[in-house]
């Protein structure tokens, strides 16, 4: 799923691609994508395109008489610029945003339809879309440490979170975890201060150092591979490869659809955690070939 960084990059590439232009023309092909009846979609055309926000994981698109088209990517949608009146092509292609100067067209893999188009007026209702999720830049150590330890969980489902902690998911949230030293499994209300601090911090470091990196990159290119497996990345993703900090092994947790990456020695004290998926199957973590890692999970 695109998270902070991400969404940030999509908005970096879109506002000087749309902002001050009018939207044309709007093309659905998935009539599930639209959650929305009142405005009507149609309200949005012959608009002109005031600002981009970004609310969580959603992209805000602002236009003439404070209407909002809210975009939520959810798993597998992604955001393509193509040229001025691009045919909507194959079964993926959900729909298509049309502008003098290109077309913003909306994909999703797969067969499930999980993106999502909302149309809302107003900044009130743009607000209500929000999950009220702690911005990390514009909060303080004392109400993010707060927010985390209200019930006791796990540090990795407290990150990704959306009404705990505002645009970080799967890949970031193990990248600030591989960072900050601390293992995915930690309770949030037996963290000791330092340890808090030393999240915090990487939390706002990570976050800030993707999103100007693929910032950057979207300012000469429309990103139109965004995707949450990247080469620098420290853990996420390397299941098995030798962690960039102390040379051990990076191993995994795996449960429903997601995957959690980290490395023993930097965060778990040398431990290995088990493996839910292997521990089911009374297989341990131990006995397994870390290298032999699919490659086509990417």
């Amino acid at each position: 799923m695109p998270e902070l960084p991400d969404i940030a990059a999509y908005i970096a590439a879109l506002q000087p691609r749309v902002v001050g232009r009018t939207l044309e023309r709007i093309r659905l092909s998935a009539v599930s994508l639209l959650r929305t009846a009142d405005p009507p979609v149609r309200e949005l055309e012959g608009r002109e395109v005031r600002e981009i926000r970004r609310i969580g994981k959603r992209i805000a698109i602002g236009l003439d008489g404070d209407l909002w088209l809210v975009l939520h990517l959810m798993i597998a949608g992604r955001l393509h610029w193509r040229a001025p009146g691009a045919k909507l092509m194959g079964r993926n292609t959900l729909a298509a945003f049309d502008f003098s100067n290109g077309s913003l067209v909306l994909t999703e893999a797969g067969s499930k339809r999980r993106a999502s188009l909302y149309v809302v007026e107003g900044t009130q209702a743009l607000a209500a879309l929000d999950r009220g999720g702690l911005d990390v830049f514009a909060c303080d150590l004392e109400a993010f440490v707060a927010a985390l330890r209200a019930d006791n969980r796990t540090l990795k489902r407290a990150l990704t979170d959306p009404q705990l902690v505002d645009g970080i998911g799967n890949a970031y949230s193990d990248e600030i975890l591989h960072l900050a030293r601390l293992s995915p499994t930690a309770l949030t209300q037996r963290l000791q201060s330092e340890e808090w601090e030393r999240l915090f911090d990487a939390t706002r470091s990570t976050l800030a150092e993707w999103t100007d990196r693929l910032s950057a990159r979207a300012a000469d290119d429309f990103p139109e591979h965004v995707t949450a497996f990247r080469s620098e990345m420290a853990v996420h993703g390397r299941y098995g490869e030798p962690c960039a900090r102390c040379g051990d092994t990076v191993r995994r947790i795996r449960y429903a659809d997601n995957e959690t990456n980290y490395c023993p020695r930097c965060q778990t004290g040398g431990r290995v955690l088990a493996d839910r998926a292997l521990s089911r199957l009374g297989i341990s973590p131990l006995r397994t070939n870390p290298t032999a890692r699919r490659r086509g999970s990417r």
